[in-house]
């Protein structure tokens, strides 16, 4: 449209086609580029609004049920961390070394661990998908998964803790591909997984 309004206007330096010509390229360019942003955000907000509070309320009840099932049939004794007020389980952590000394957890606070993580499958088996070796990796607690955040100042340095994660504390409904091909998991960790995480801290650093 506005190219159309721009060509109606009688002024002298339009009536040169090689200087109003770059300018309708460029116009044409960035209207190119605004439809296809268009059209990305249209579909990333059709995928985000397939998965709402429905949805993921009803992903809950399967996880909880899922964990349920996996506590009792390996006659697990731990304790269920309510996070959320309708929280069945919540994050199921099971301290096996409380560790030592005196450690305040903040979101900037850098933890070093080793760590093996499997996916809880629907018939109760699991899948190993990684795994540390001796190097032992730092992160930013704040930037690990709401599961760590919540499970791991369960314990201390030198300490040893088990967590059981539904996926609304872990990856949610999104799929990760890159995780766990090393080990065995052709297409990745999936969706809506629910995981298994056992951790050693070694290191806190504030």
């Amino acid at each position: 449209m506005s190219i159309i309004v721009l060509k109606s206007v009688k002024l002298p330096f339009l009536k040169y086609k090689r200087i109003n010509l770059p300018f309708e390229i460029g116009m044409n360019r960035i209207l190119l580029v605004l439809g296809l942003v268009f059209v990305c955000c249209l579909a990333a907000c059709t995928k985000s609004s397939l998965y709402g509070p429905v949805q993921a309320k009803a992903q809950a009840k399967i996880d909880d049920s899922l964990l349920s099932r996996f506590i009792v049939a390996h006659n697990l004794k731990g304790v269920a961390k309510h996070v959320q007020l309708n929280d069945t389980i919540g994050v199921y952590y099971i301290v096996i070394n409380p560790g030592s000394g005196q450690t305040l957890f903040t979101t900037s606070t850098q933890i070093t661990v080793s760590d093996s993580a499997k996916l809880i499958n629907n018939d109760l088996s699991e899948t190993l998908f990684y795994k540390t070796n001796e190097f032992h990796p730092t992160y930013s607690i704040g930037a690990v998964i709401r599961g760590w955040q919540l499970g791991v100042p369960m314990i201390l340095t030198g300490g040893e803790v088990r967590l059981l994660v539904p996926s609304r504390y872990a990856y949610g409904p999104y799929a990760q591909p890159q995780i766990g091909q090393d080990f065995g998991l052709k297409n990745g960790l999936p969706g809506n997984a629910v995981l298994d995480f056992y951790i050693t801290l070694y290191n806190v650093t504030n």
